[in-house]
């Protein structure tokens, strides 16, 4: 994906799972961090290698592939 230079994916790595810069550290993991940490110094303190671009990229990239639809509701009249 264009401008997530930082997450990468390599089937000798995670099983190919998205990873942050070829770390044995997924997109998914950092993404249950965030929840599990909401105060962003206890979150920075037990992962301290991770740098806000890749926090940010982990965002993007799980937004990017999120399925949104927008659906058409019928009128009732």
């Amino acid at each position: 994906m264009a401008g997530l230079d930082r997450i990468t994916s390599d089937p000798r790595n995670m099983n190919g799972q998205p990873c942050i810069r070829g770390m044995r550290l997924t997109v998914r993991r950092v993404l249950e961090a965030l929840a599990t940490y909401p105060d962003r110094a206890e979150f920075s303190a037990e992962f301290p290698e991770l740098e806000e671009e890749d926090i940010r990229q982990a965002l993007a990239y799980a937004a990017a592939n999120l399925d949104d639809q927008v659906l058409e509701l019928q009128q009732i009249q």
